[in-house]
């Protein structure tokens, strides 16, 4: 069946970055929070109560619009209005295949997307999409990758239309446990064919002046580790192919802290997820409302603080709340509020 007929929208978004056969995690919370051991201690301290001042940063809140009820009961407007009303810098939107963000629109359409989130006073911190995985660029499948080549072209313009420099790029997979009907993709041909696809994209991407941003995901199969990622994004040597990196992705078995500091400067955009390991559904279920799980955020911000990063902090959930849907974005611009020392606690 073609990858359209066989995941639905909703399926797809439900999978699109961490797959629903994951197996159990490892080991208990308890002994996952004592093997982080990224420096953290003068921020826990304050975290327990210990001080009453928190330290500031200067990177920029981002929330992505899989958070809102977009298209079902929302507008793509009132979508910017509520993320710019709750105090957001910046929103990340999703390129689809039937939306205001999909190949049925172009440059005219995208640049009137621009000029409505500049009226507003929101910027467009990046474009995302979950096309990447009906269309692997590395797909066994020929059709599929020529598929997804379109696509991430597509992207590519509607990217540089909508005013921003960040598109995140899934490079490749071996295996997608959510899609019975992919082949898996031996290692050292989905490496080659990533390798392929992002040479192939690059030359656009530069003339447009938008960053192709790796994203980790863990359950794809590929780049698996931060030093495998740092060899994949050097080995093209253009500042145009970057990092997305993405906290939660990771936290099943490993720890966002321990990769930040390997990454350094190649981070050019952050997904913000929080994951709980004390549960044992590692389904996308196991991502939570942000500050309701076991991220280090203490530790995880003051590495980005360390590698100098200071851009945009997108907070990525697929859940928006059934009702009074607002009240989840404005709960978590005040957790990155806090996060971020911009609100203290009272004394």
């Amino acid at each position: 069946m073609k990858p359209e007929n066989s995941l639905k929208r909703r399926d797809l978004l439900t999978y699109a970055a961490f797959g629903s056969a994951a197996i159990a995690a490892a080991g208990s919370s308890r002994r996952a929070s004592a093997e982080s051991t990224a420096g953290s201690d003068a921020d826990s301290a304050s975290d327990a109560g210990a001080a009453t001042d928190r330290r500031r940063y200067k990177m920029k809140k981002s929330i992505n619009l899989w958070a809102f009820p977009y298209p079902d009961r929302m507008s793509l407007k009132e979508c910017l209005q509520l993320a710019k009303d709750a105090g957001f810098d910046g929103i990340e939107l999703n390129y689809d295949l039937d939306s205001d963000l999909s190949p049925k629109s172009g440059t005219k359409e995208f640049t009137e997307i621009r000029k409505m989130a500049e009226q507003i006073g929101i910027d467009i911190s990046g474009v995302c999409s979950f096309l990447f995985w009906p269309y692997p660029l590395t797909s066994n499948d020929p059709a599929e990758r020529a598929k997804g080549m379109e696509l991430a072209g597509k992207m590519t313009q509607a990217a540089h239309d909508l005013g921003t420099e960040n598109l995140l790029v899934v490079p490749g997979a071996v295996h997608m446990p959510w899609r019975e009907d992919h082949d898996p993709t031996p290692n050292d041909v989905c490496l080659a064919r990533a390798k392929e696809s992002v040479d192939k994209l690059l030359p656009q991407a530069e003339k447009l002046k938008v960053h192709l941003n790796m994203e980790n995901i863990f359950f794809n199969g590929f780049l698996l580790s931060p030093m495998e990622m740092v060899d994949f994004v050097d080995s093209f040597d253009s500042p145009y192919v970057q990092v997305h990196f993405d906290t939660g992705n990771i936290m099943e078995y490993q720890f966002p802290e321990h990769w930040i500091p390997i990454l350094g400067k190649r981070i050019k955009n952050v997904h913000l997820k929080e994951f709980t390991k004390k549960g044992t559904d590692h389904s996308l279920e196991a991502f939570r409302p942000l500050l309701d799980g076991t991220t280090n955020w203490p530790a995880v911000l003051d590495a980005f603080d360390q590698v100098g990063y200071d851009g945009y902090l997108t907070f990525e959930y697929f859940h928006p709340y059934q009702h009074f849907p607002e009240a989840l974005i404005y709960q978590t611009a005040d957790s990155l509020d806090r996060m971020l020392g911009l609100k203290q606690r009272a004394v």
